[in-house]
């Protein structure tokens, strides 16, 4: 496993064959992405995997025996600490599915974690749209060098 930080924020790899080209935008735009939501982090971690990586965590510590593309874990609230795990199989697949670039729907699941962490909730419709607001608006701070 090897990993790279920037500030509170850091990125280990359980795949072999997948790592984040633009390491230092990405953390540049997530730390950009807690300032705004008034995050103050002392340490994400974010966690890419494979689905099975995944599944295993959802059945141990939820009980949920199915793939998703994000579980987020609070850690601690005061110093707040996350780990956010991530399927790299599912983001693949999400990305055929909505038919955009794998690098945007990494993006978008990046970013839903940190909007969990900031309170944002997606179980009711009206969760959902506001969630859906708050990925669009962050992938536009990407795309937009940080700035909204």
């Amino acid at each position: 496993m090897q990993f790279h930080m920037n500030d509170a924020i850091i990125f280990h790899y359980e795949l072999a064959t997948f790592s984040i080209d633009q390491e230092e935008a990405y953390l540049n735009w997530l730390k950009n992405l807690c300032d705004h939501h008034k995050l103050q982090p002392d340490c994400i971690n974010y966690i890419f995997a494979d689905d099975e990586y995944i599944l295993n965590i959802n059945k141990e510590y939820l009980e949920h025996d199915y793939y998703t593309d994000i579980i987020t874990f609070p850690i601690s609230k005061d110093p707040l600490c996350v780990d956010i795990f991530i399927s790299i199989d599912r983001v693949k697949e999400n990305a055929k599915e909505y038919k955009v670039s794998i690098e945007t729907e990494l993006r978008r699941v990046m970013a839903h974690g940190l909007l969990h962490i900031a309170g944002f909730k997606d179980k009711e419709e009206t969760e959902i749209k506001e969630m859906r607001h708050q990925e669009n608006m962050a992938l536009d701070m990407f795309l937009n060098g940080c700035q909204i």
